[in-house]
């Protein structure tokens, strides 16, 4: 069998997505914050583009009177004729001119500078847990010794708050031999650093270091570390009356005890990361106005966009070489692009999330309990685009409610049909569950086939593997945890 290389010519169809169509998927991609960057990128790269309120700063200096879209309109008429703008198909034309039918909400303009608001908002910077303590270490005063042995151990905390390595293996990592007792003495003064627990080996030696702060080490103090020390496994197993034999004490005085126990913080490192929380940026509003719910667009720091209009009468009056005048012209084309898509993604966001809320009107009214099943495909159908469409304007964004910060997501769900035929999702399903689970007595729980029959009851026919499944996810513990003495 001989194999060789040769050359041949051949024609094929290929449908292609223009680059005007892919811009515009990725900007309807993007949430809030990601387009404010994409917006601020492309305003330092593209000198064409620009704020329209600083344009207008400018035109009142300069006194202006001529409209800055007869300029467009001019230049886009007379570069028309050279070359064709777009190179689009038919379904991208229906989708992309639907901005200019649909309409979007509008969103609140204020007198302030949106970048001043978000300044103002910005939470201050956090400090590390490690340099927290290294500040402490400094007003400490250690011996001169004892210092660069606080600072490996300090090093070895993770950001729990927890000592992960072995005193052992913290000797073998130092670069100097270290005495076993002045590595001692320095988990000791750092254990005793802010935030209480600091350094804990363990759970058991997080919570004792947190008591051995405290005054009440006799009597009930006595109690808790009693608890913690001997009888730990037990309390986190619920088995209170095991314990109280042991101890010789009342119901009462274990239970009062395990209380102030469950208030100590097992993980003392919670409130220090290495970088601030993200912020959160709702991409539409909904509000209750004159006993209907309007949906608003949330974009008034988003800057208002708009083409230099000296770039534009320079292209009109013909006083660029062809090069520059290629490179104005690609500009141009560009930001126009840009101003486009930033509209379409608008118009697709509103329109979508008005075919939610309407969906979804009862849990507006009610909360979770209320939600109802909900496809892409039935939200896509409304507001006449692709599912796709639907997914992607959905992708990452959160919408404002009268009833807390939600993202677009939240509203999609599967469900089961009830035995009076209505749907049910199975975000209301769990809601319920956990309402079963908050009514029962709690000397007595339900067991998971026992809160079957109670949806049962109810209407909502599930198995007791799946009441299960459901409340392992939700954090709810098995009847004999719950169970209260």
């Amino acid at each position: 069998m001989r194999m060789e290389t040769n050359l041949q010519m051949g024609q094929k169809m290929q449908q292609k997505l223009a680059p005007q169509i892919i811009q515009s998927i990725e900007i309807l991609q993007l949430p809030m914050m990601e387009l404010r960057k994409r917006v601020d990128q492309e305003l330092l790269e593209n000198p064409v583009l620009e704020r329209e309120d600083a344009q207008e700063e400018t035109e009142a200096e300069n006194e202006e009177t001529t409209e800055p879209d007869e300029e467009l309109a001019e230049v886009e008429a007379k570069d028309s004729t050279e070359e064709e703008d777009f190179d689009t198909f038919e379904d991208f034309n229906d989708y992309y001119n639907d901005f200019a039918n649909g309409g979007g909400g509008s969103s609140s303009s204020g007198e302030e500078d949106p970048k001043l608001q978000a300044l103002e908002n910005s939470p201050a910077p956090d400090i590390s847990l490690q340099d927290h303590l290294l500040n402490q270490l400094s007003y400490a005063d250690p011996d001169p010794e004892i210092k660069p042995v606080c600072e490996l151990v300090i090093g070895a905390i993770d950001r729990q708050g927890y000592l992960t390595s072995e005193l052992e293996e913290l000797a073998e990592s130092a670069e100097e031999d270290i005495d076993e007792d002045d590595l001692q003495e320095a988990l000791e003064l750092v254990q005793s650093f802010d935030p209480p627990g600091v350094g804990a080996r363990s759970l058991e030696e997080c919570l004792l270091l947190q008591l051995d702060g405290r005054e009440d080490t006799q009597g009930d103090g006595k109690l808790q570390r009693d608890l913690i020390e001997n009888h730990f496994e037990d309390i986190l197993e619920n088995r209170y009356p095991k314990v109280r034999k042991k101890l010789g004490c009342s119901m009462e005085d274990l239970k009062e005890a395990v209380d102030r126990i469950s208030r100590l913080n097992p993980v003392p490192g919670s409130a220090f990361g290495e970088t601030a929380a993200p912020t959160l940026m709702p991409d539409v509003r909904v509000e209750l106005i004159d006993g209907e719910y309007q949906v608003f667009l949330e974009d008034s720091w988003l800057p208002p966009l708009g083409v230099n209009r000296y770039y534009l009468r320079q292209l009109k009056e013909g006083n660029l070489d062809d090069e520059t005048k290629e490179y104005v012209k690609k500009k141009l084309k560009s930001a126009r692009w840009l101003i486009d898509a930033i509209e379409q993604r608008r118009s697709t966001l509103y329109n979508v999330s008005s075919e939610i809320m309407k969906a979804q009107e009862e849990f507006l009214d009610k909360g979770d309990e209320a939600l109802k099943p909900l496809r892409m495909q039935e939200i896509a159908d409304r507001a006449g685009v692709h599912v796709s469409t639907v997914s992607r304007a959905i992708n990452d964004k959160y919408i404002q409610t009268p009833r807390g910060v939600y993202p677009l997501k939240h509203f999609f769900s599967g469900g089961l049909e009830k035995d009076n035929g209505e749907a049910e999702s199975w975000e209301a399903v769990r809601q319920k569950l956990s309402q079963i689970v908050r009514d029962e007595d709690k000397s007595d729980p339900l067991s998971d086939e026992q809160i079957s029959e109670k949806l049962e009851e109810q209407g909502i026919s599930i198995a007791r593997r799946t009441v299960s499944k459901y409340r392992r996810n939700m954090g709810i513990p098995s009847a004999r945890k719950r169970k209260e003495y």
